[in-house]
């Protein structure tokens, strides 16, 4: 058997029923159709990752007018920000029979549109319109998360690179810009955060438009892949499918799992108490919000950047090491003297972030043999992922209020961020889950 790089095989070339051809992105960008076409559908599909957080993260800055205004517990209250994240478990494993129905491209126009109604609903003077909608929203998000790393190995077989890293780098800045704008908003729209939330459907809307042309798509040919290729991910239903069951065995598919779920717990329990953590230490509030959002800065960089540069290293794990280096001494930084060198350990924080973020969603091509399993993996990786991540907030919390420090959550995180660095490594190997059918062969591919 002929084993190849699946991150460098920029001249690989397809034999189907005796027939060679060559690659699909290659003979598209022989007409300026083509090249139109191409860049609508790229632009859309990174349009579609910039909505991706923006439900989410423009809650947090508002939260304490929306617990004033509706007289709600911080208890209560803190279930606007933690729902979200275990709807994207959840909700991930309606992801297969979704697409096996209508399609991967229609279902990503369907998570814009139900995504912009979730969002639109919350401008309800109701508090069960206010936690339907966050439902909603995280619903339409955990689909979205699911379908575009499938739809980027359809669509961009081999830019998958770039793309993943355009893709991570639309996550971040949607997060940064809903979590940076919505106070500002404030003033604009009369002082109700009502509006300064639903005013964040218009993204939504507007990528809904962009991708219409996706929608129209007939099932099971793609517009950028060969036809009975990767372009099958996109039919409604394909006979002889491997079922999603059959990589739940799967070592590597696991080890992308376990590397996405560890790192989403890290970030999401740094998104939720970090501001807090430097609060405690006499930092004022403002000023420890903007900590925040300043992460995201460095964190686009390593974002756009790692997925490319992963691609280079050797050994594979280097990224992973990487990454484990700067997150950790962002904490440990937190830990000794968090407002002494409150920006440097943000700056380490958010680069590593960043990383690990994006290196987990790019394990998810990489490690699938073609867009069917892509779904699969997917599926799995963020469907229990995001379940598991979920607790992170949680966990950290409980550990605050029993020790009454920040000191025993700070070493869990690294200690966690140790387990994070063991698995990411087997999910750096260079090697496939264990494909059925057409892939029934488990490839392993040459560093």
């Amino acid at each position: 058997m002929k084993r190849s790089d699946p991150n460098a095989n920029e001249e690989l070339s397809l034999t189907e029923h005796g027939t060679t051809l060559t690659d699909p992105l290659q003979r598209r960008m022989t007409s300026g159709r083509g090249r139109i076409s191409l860049l609508v559908l790229g632009a859309g599909l990174i349009l579609i990752g910039l909505n991706l957080r923006i439900g989410v993260a423009s809650v947090g800055p508002v939260l304490g007018d929306i617990l004033g205004d509706l007289h709600l517990s911080a208890t209560v209250g803190s279930l606007l920000t933690t729902i979200p994240v275990f709807a994207f478990g959840a909700f991930a494993f309606l992801t297969p029979g979704l697409t096996r129905r209508f399609g991967v491209h229609r279902v990503l126009g369907l998570v814009m549109i139900i995504l912009a109604a979730g969002i639109a609903l919350r401008l309800q003077p109701s508090l069960l319109a206010l936690f339907s909608g966050t439902v909603l929203v995280g619903a339409a998000i955990a689909v979205g998360n699911v379908l575009l790393p499938t739809a980027i190995k359809s669509d961009f077989a081999h830019r998958v690179g770039l793309m993943m890293g355009l893709y991570s780098t639309a996550l971040f800045l949607g997060a940064s810009a809903a979590s940076g704008l919505t106070v500002p908003l404030l003033p604009i729209v009369g002082g109700s955060w009502r509006w300064a939330l639903g005013i964040w459907a218009v993204p939504a809307v507007l990528a809904a438009l962009l991708w219409i042309p996706q929608m129209r798509r007939r099932p099971g040919r793609l517009a950028g892949t060969v036809a009975g290729h990767d372009g099958a991910a996109d039919a409604a239903s394909e006979a002889g499918e491997p079922p999603f069951r059959s990589i739940l065995t799967d070592p590597i598919a696991w080890a992308v799992t376990g590397f996405m779920g560890l790192q989403s717990m890290s970030y999401y329990a740094a998104l939720t108490w970090v501001p807090s953590i430097l609060q405690d230490s006499g930092m004022p509030a403002d000023e420890a919000g903007w900590m925040l959002s300043f992460s995201a800065f460095p964190a686009i960089i390593t974002c756009l950047f790692a997925p490319a540069a992963a691609q280079r290293l050797r050994p594979r794990w280097l990224g992973v090491a990487a990454a484990f280096v700067l997150t950790a001494a962002g904490f440990a930084g937190l830990l000794v003297a968090p407002t002494g060198g409150a920006y440097v350990w943000m700056t380490l924080l958010g680069l590593g972030q960043g990383a690990t973020i994006s290196l987990s969603l790019s394990y998810i091509v990489w490690r699938s043999p073609d867009a069917h399993h892509t779904g699969h993996v997917s599926t799995m990786a963020q469907g229990f992922g995001y379940l598991f991540a979920g607790l992170g907030p949680i966990g950290i919390g409980w550990l605050h209020t029993v020790t009454g420090s920040w000191t025993v959550p700070l070493i869990t995180l690294l200690v966690m961020l140790v387990v994070q660095l063991v698995i990411g490594g087997f999910a750096s190997q260079d090697r496939h889950i264990r494909a059925r059918g057409a892939h029934s062969r488990e490839v392993v591919l040459r560093g």
